[in-house]
């Protein structure tokens, strides 16, 4: 059976929504709504997806987020390392690499890291599978964007997915089949 291996790197989501986008730490309200994700990572290809939600248990972990994780039928993927070690982005780069090995499942990527453009390169190599990137389309890594060519597809978090209840004070090139008037005059 066919399945979506929807992988999550919640602190390059959390860090670029904060950083790039609101300039301090998001309200709630701001947060992505991680069950559209996943519902979003199932219908996008029409089949089931497994979600891996990769964190840094370094530090202090926030136990009632990974228990909502867990309750919205993700695997949270708690990771430990030395300090000078991006154990989030080492994990998800052999998950990848696992994935390629593997020879199915599709893929879609929940970050804006062109750390991880290698493995999605070799992902798209074979041709079989489908492979996408989730995030902010204009904060993508151009590594990542420039993938496009070789069949990766990209989808906005806000825009396609759907992942938040409130409007995020973006500025981006709108699509003219998507441009509403009514956001500029309410």
């Amino acid at each position: 059976m066919a399945e979506t291996f929807l992988l999550v790197d919640g602190e390059n989501i959390d860090a670029t929504l904060g950083g790039s986008l609101l300039g301090r730490r998001p309200e709630p309200e701001e947060r992505p709504r991680w069950d559209r994700v996943r519902k979003y990572g199932q219908a996008v290809w029409e089949q089931p997806a497994r979600g891996l939600f990769y964190l840094n248990g370094s530090g202090q972990i926030p136990m009632s987020f990974v228990q909502a994780l867990d309750a919205l039928e993700y695997r949270p993927v708690l990771l430990s390392g030395p300090p000078e070690v991006k154990v989030v982005d080492v994990a998800i780069q052999r998950t990848l690499e696992a994935l390629a090995q593997r020879g199915d499942g599709d893929v879609l990527l929940c970050s804006h890291d062109g750390d991880f453009a290698p493995q999605i390169a070799e992902l798209l190599r074979d041709g079989e599978r489908r492979v996408g990137v989730i995030g902010f389309r204009e904060l993508i890594s151009t590594q990542l964007a420039d993938l496009q060519a070789d069949g990766l597809e990209l989808y906005d978090l806000e825009d396609d997915v759907g992942a938040f209840t409130v409007a995020l004070p973006r500025i981006r090139v709108i699509p003219i089949d998507r441009f509403d008037p009514w956001t500029l005059l309410g």
